[in-house]
């Protein structure tokens, strides 16, 4: 390309980016209203908003600050808009206020500070919660400065503060646990022996000490503590000791699951099975459509296109692949001797016509119900079929495990987003000297998932050291488009140069996971890092998988295939010969095939009493394992089965090993 024509373009735009800001700078006068209203004996001006003003430029001609403007106006945080009303506490202000010169910042300290520049309708206070640091230490920083007097684009410096210097107080205090600081001398037999519990007792709490040091914390379960020896364990009292906890009524009882894979043969008798999945078979007898993309002479014309002969409806193809994986179930169990009746229904998101069905009672009498899909349907159900000895089997995520309450034969196949934030908060707590980073997208702090996950890592920290030890930082996320580059500046923030740095994102939205993930890969030459996010992670085809094996990320995913098996190898085969094509590694033929091969070998063989204590079976699958538990003898059943899956810096995706849980 000729070299004057680069030069031309890059002048033209550099002069074009020059007229922007020369007029998103440049101050729009604000004519002061002469409308003035009482309300509950203050006086305000009434003002309605021009093009061009700012929080800044009103602020100044009605003589108040920002943060005064902000008060009486919250929408006005965000920024103003033209035709907005605003109400101005009233001030005596002269015509014409004095010129103030605004100090500038002669020289830059950025170890120590973050240098931002002030938009729109910010104030102090927002650029605290932005930063996560305190009003007056913002103040502080900047001496000689009116922050709320500043133009928009001034130069504000933001304290880099190691932070969790001083005891943070949590909401969520552990009782269970006393801490115990290990002296000169001291073993874990000791330890153990001083309190009056067994040394495997005191390894399994403290599985990351193996040989305590001085100035290790040990902790030490109350529960565990013999009454006798309480006296002795200096700060408690006998009556602050937990009493061994009385069973209720509905525990839940456990038989033991076989260590091993047991064996599916020599099958008997016969199942009728149910399977009520969203196909969408109205939609797809749509053969054509109408295109009205062709316009002549300003109109459209409408022509009538024929689909594809292969064409399917897009909703109904993941189910359509999951009814494919129970027809070679059903296959492979014929094999072992028992005959499955599939009867399949078309059940969408309506609860038309499972109604019909329960109606005429079509569905009293079956063995086996897989489906349906949606909440509503599965309670509908899961109420008409209660105490009939009927399990129904749930395919696919659900958005709330609170259909389970009260259902006993109902069983989620596919864990709830608990589970997996029950098994990173585990995680997390073996990390439990770092310095962790919450990561959400929670602006308003009323998503129910977001506090629990953040109390689930709280007590797991809280029960491996003291609350005062603990460094946990928590980091509110902010679209690029909205702060530009200033998210990877919080980001750094948030994070130490001296110890491991535990970030994880608590959100399933992938454009949240997205540009969080691309900032902590920037950082990550900088910065020891080790990410931790929810499983959805793995399926978002937008994301860069370079960012998750740089990362070394580790998941906990619902399913791992090991190609290398034989019978992965035959159902790929066998798939391919009757489909014509290869299932993926996220296909629902995959659970497909595992719920029917599961359920229905778990009731040849062990009849009524699997419906009760599914833990009984444990057969080889695909892709799957179930693990199923449930709260209370009244409630479903719930899969809590994860695999821990690692995207290694080989760029090999691999599974981790699991540490093996002891029983006592």
């Amino acid at each position: 390309m000729d070299l004057k024509y680069i030069n031309r373009s890059f002048f033209f735009i550099a002069f074009f980016l020059t007229g922007i800001l020369f007029r998103a700078n440049a101050q729009v006068v604000v004519e002061k209203s002469n409308d003035k209203v009482i309300i509950s004996g203050t006086t305000f001006y009434i003002h309605t908003v021009k093009k061009g003003e700012t929080a800044y430029s009103v602020s100044r001609a009605y003589g108040v600050t920002i943060d005064e403007l902000t008060k009486e106006n919250p929408p006005a945080v965000y920024g103003l808009k033209e035709g907005q009303t605003l109400r101005i506490p009233y001030r005596e202000v002269p015509d014409e206020p004095p010129q103030t010169v605004f100090p500038v910042h002669e020289q830059h300290d950025y170890d120590r500070f973050i240098y931002h520049q002030l938009r729109p309708g910010e104030t102090v206070y927002s650029l605290s919660k932005l930063y996560g640091v305190s009003d007056d230490q913002i103040i502080s920083a900047n001496p000689g400065i009116d922050i709320t007097k500043l133009p928009v684009g001034a130069e504000i410096a933001v304290p880099r503060k190691e932070f969790m210097t001083g005891k943070q107080e949590f909401a969520i205090q552990s009782s269970k646990y006393l801490f115990h600081k290990v002296e000169q001398g001291e073993s874990l037999s000791s330890i153990a022996e001083k309190y009056g519990i067994t040394l495997r007792i005191l390894r399994r709490e403290n599985r990351n000490i193996r040989f305590p040091q001085v100035g290790d914390y040990l902790r030490i379960p109350l529960s565990r503590i013999e009454q006798p020896h309480v006296g002795e364990v200096p700060g408690i009292q006998p009556e602050d000791t937990l009493m061994q906890e009385q069973e209720p009524a509905d525990s839940v009882i456990l038989l033991p699951r076989p260590e091993e894979y047991i064996p599916v043969t020599d099958l008997k008798g016969t199942l009728d099975v149910a399977v009520l999945l969203p196909f969408y078979l109205n939609e797809n007898a749509r053969r054509t459509y109408i295109d009205s993309s062709r316009y002549v002479n300003g109109k459209p014309v409408y022509r009538t296109v024929k689909r594809p002969d292969d064409w399917i409806y897009p909703r109904s193809l993941a189910f359509i692949e999951m009814y494919e994986g129970i027809l070679l179930a059903a296959d492979t169990l014929r094999s072992l001797g028992i005959n499955i009746n599939l009867n399949v229904y078309d059940i969408k998101d309506d609860t038309l016509e499972l109604s019909r069905l329960i109606k005429n009672g079509t569905l009293a009498d079956v063995d086996l119900v897989i489906g349906p899909v949606y909440s509503s349907n599965l309670s509908l159900l899961s109420d008409y079929l209660q105490g009939k000895g009927i399990p129904i089997v749930s395919p696919v995520p659900v958005m709330s495990d609170t259909v389970l309450n009260d259902h006993p034969e109902l069983f989620l196949s596919v864990s709830s987003i608990d589970v997996a934030q029950d098994a990173i908060a585990k995680k997390v707590g073996e990390y439990f000297y770092s310095n962790v980073v919450f990561i959400h997208a929670d602006t308003a702090g009323i998503e129910r998932d977001v506090m629990k996950f953040r109390e689930k890592i709280l007590n797991e920290l809280s029960s491996r050291m003291p609350d005062e030890q603990i460094r946990f930082r928590e980091l509110l996320f902010y679209s690029r488009s909205l702060f530009s580059s200033d998210s990877i500046n919080r980001l750094e923030h948030a994070l130490s140069e001296n110890v491991n740095n535990i970030t994880v994102i608590a959100s399933e939205d992938a454009a949240v996971i997205g540009e969080t993930l691309m900032d902590i890969h920037s950082l990550s030459r900088q910065y020891d890092i080790t990410v931790f996010g929810y499983p959805v992670i793995r399926q978002l085809d937008n994301l860069d998988p370079k960012y998750l094996f740089d990362l070394d990320l580790l998941l906990f995913s619902p399913y791992w295939i090991d190609y290398s098996k034989k019978d992965v190898r035959q159902f790929n085969s066998d798939f391919v010969n009757k489909f014509m094509t290869q299932p993926s590694e996220s296909s629902y033929a995959w659970i497909g095939y595992d719920i029917l091969y599961y359920f229905a070998s778990g009731l040849a063989l062990f009849g009524h009493d699997f419906i009760s204590h599914p833990e009984i079976h444990y057969p080889d699958l695909l892709r799957n394992e179930f693990e199923f538990r449930r709260e209370r003898m009244k409630d479903g059943f719930e899969n809590i089965k994860l695999f821990p899956v690692r995207f290694s810096r080989d760029y090999e995706v691999i599974l981790e090993p699991e540490q093996k849980t002891e029983l006592f």
